[in-house]
Order: structure tokens, then C-alpha cells, then sequence
């Protein structure tokens, strides 16, 4: 009996994930149309396979300096207290190139990653991921041939996963009984392929939600068309490598971005998300879910990144692990 009233709340509580985030993606409100929109390139030598498939993001509302891409920064206080923040005045993409197989052969994940000062608290609308240096990871997979298969799309709390295919990726690959209709990501309408051989020069843009910081659109357009257009301001954001994020400097010494103790082994220092912990966290059996944190290798600290909050999906989801997170969600590499 007591092994029944268990599962039946497990079953409740799952059952209210979806509620707690359409709550959060409900109250969308619609974005006011800029003449010129800001959008940040990143700079570097074209022929570092990294550099050349990097994408472009577009900060809608950029005025509000917490949709500004940021680059990390760290201040003590004179009793010792450390600081960890994200600087809008500066914008950098972190970057890291890896390796995985399959069954059909071996592949290279280009992985791209940018924080936000914040997602700020408002009730209308809700901002239901409210909180502090906060992060999205854009993973673009190349096959042997260089050629992008796959875009990955998730924030570095594990939150709003999304794999989109491009017109290189063999039907055969595709989830079973997969759709060509737009991809809903909670509340997202996201395209349901990539086609980089539209362009001589292809440039991935992410359009970036304002406020949230949510994955609202995915295009291709080419490197000379978006220099060329009025409809765009362009910035400069640099690429730094991803090992920076334990390098911050701070008064002639360094610091990790993340917690290296337990309980919060990982974790992005001062990214406790409030709303998601109260409403999630039992659900999860997670406290620190909606936490930011390392998308670590699979030899790495345990802290998983799993992106199902399904807590008996939690190794499978596991981004780490990329071939095992593909299948996971119905690809077929």
C-alpha cells in the first residue's frame, strides 16, 4: 500500500511539470518591432572550424542591459566575501570543441556558450526562471565531413532542450514518426530544419526572447547578406575557450565561475533559481534545479546535466553523454 501511495505521487508530481513551465511561458508578452536590431558576431580566424560555424545571436531589446551577452567577472568585498556576476559592457562566447561516437560513425560537437546578467523577477509577465548569470549553450554537430547535422539548443540549467536536424541529416536519422511541422519547445515555435546549403557563406542566427533569454527563432541567412543589412547593428563579441570559466580573475588571483563543494558541486555561483526550486524541486528530487551549471565532460565532476526532469530519465537525458542523450530523445546516428 505505502509502495502505491509513493508511485501515485511521484505520478501527481510529474504530472505538474508541464503546468509549472507553460505557467512560465503563457504569459509571453509580444515584442514591440525594432528598426535596427542589435546582433553579436563573434571575431576570429575563418579558419578555425570553430570560429567559422559559430553563431550569430540577436539581442532583442538590447537597450536593457540584461539582454546583453556578458563576459564574467568576480569582486571581494573587505571582509572576504566573493562576488560572481556577469558584465553586459562586454560580450564573450565560450567555446570548446568534442568528440563522439556511434554506431555510424564518429562526430564533432561545436559547443558555444553565453551568459546574462540575469532573467529579471516580474509577475506580469512571469518570469519563472528569474535569477542571476544565466546561460543558454548552442551546440551545433558536425558529421566526418564537416558538414553541420544538428543544432542543440538548451539553457545551462538543462531547461528547454531542443535538437533541430539540417538538410545534411539522413531522414533514417530522424526520430521515428517525427513531424515536418514547427518544433514546440514550451511555447518556443522553432523551425523544424536547418538548411545551410542555402547559403554560400551560412551563418546560424539565434534569436534570443528578451527578458528570458529563451530560443524564440533559428535561421540561416549568409555572412554577406547580414553584414549588408540595414535591419542589423553588429557587434564584436570575442571567443575565449571554455576553461576560462574557471579562470576568472579577481584581485591578482583567479576563480571558478561554478562551486567546487558539496552539495553544489558545479553549480554557477549565484544562479539559485527561487520559483523553480519551490515548485520543482520535490518533483525533481532535485533543490538546485533551474541552478545553472558546468556542462562537464563524461570524465568530469558528477553533476549531472540532464535535461529530462523525469528523475528516472536522469542518466539518460544527461547532456554529457551526448550519443546516450541523442538516443534518448529518438535520434538514430
Amino acid at each position: 500500500m505505502r509502495k502505491k501511495i509513493v508511485l501515485w505521487i511521484g505520478i501527481l508530481a510529474q504530472s505538474a511539470i508541464p503546468f509549472f513551465f507553460c505557467l512560465g511561458c503563457a504569459s509571453f508578452a509580444s515584442i514591440p518591432p525594432e528598426p535596427v536590431k542589435t546582433v553579436y558576431v563573434v571575431e576570429g580566424p575563418p579558419d578555425r572550424v570553430d570560429v567559422r560555424f559559430a553563431p550569430a545571436f540577436v539581442a532583442h531589446q538590447y537597450s536593457k542591459t540584461y539582454n546583453r551577452i556578458g563576459t564574467l567577472s568576480a569582486v571581494r568585498s573587505p571582509d572576504g566575501q566573493e562576488r560572481v556576476f556577469v558584465d553586459p559592457h562586454k560580450a564573450v562566447v565560450f567555446s570548446e570543441v568534442r568528440t563522439f561516437s556511434t554506431a555510424s560513425g564518429t562526430y564533432t560537437n561545436l559547443i558555444y556558450r553565453v551568459h546574462f546578467s540575469e532573467v529579471p523577477f516580474t509577475l506580469i509577465p512571469l518570469h519563472y526562471t528569474a535569477g542571476y548569470n544565466v546561460g543558454l549553450l548552442v551546440v551545433v554537430t558536425l558529421n566526418a565531413a564537416e558538414k553541420p547535422i544538428l543544432v542543440t539548443t538548451v539553457h545551462t540549467c538543462g531547461c528547454y532542450a531542443a535538437v533541430i536536424p539540417t538538410a545534411a541529416l539522413p531522414l533514417e536519422a530522424h526520430p521515428e514518426n517525427r513531424t515536418e511541422g514547427p518544433l514546440d519547445v514550451y511555447g518556443e515555435r522553432l523551425p523544424s530544419r536547418l538548411d545551410y546549403s542555402s547559403a554560400s557563406h551560412p551563418r546560424l542566427m539565434v534569436h534570443l526572447r528578451p527578458g528570458v533569454h529563451r530560443v524564440m527563432d533559428l535561421q540561416i541567412t549568409d555572412d554577406s547578406d547580414l553584414a549588408s543589412d540595414p535591419a542589423f547593428r553588429l557587434l564584436p563579441a570575442t571567443m575565449e575557450p571554455a576553461d576560462h570559466l574557471e579562470k576568472i580573475p579577481i584581485q591578482g588571483g583567479t576563480t571558478s565561475f561554478y562551486f567546487r563543494d558539496w552539495p553544489l558541486t558545479g553549480h554557477v555561483k549565484g544562479s539559485f533559481k527561487g520559483l523553480e526550486s519551490l515548485t520543482l524541486g520535490i518533483v525533481s528530487l532535485d533543490f538546485y534545479v533551474g541552478m545553472d551549471k558546468v556542462y562537464g565532460d563524461e570524465n568530469g565532476p558528477d553533476n549531472p546535466f540532464y535535461t529530462s526532469l523525469r528523475f528516472w530519465n536522469r542518466e539518460k537525458s544527461d547532456m554529457r553523454f551526448f550519443a546516450r542523450f541523442l538516443r534518448f530523445w529518438g535520434w538514430r546516428l
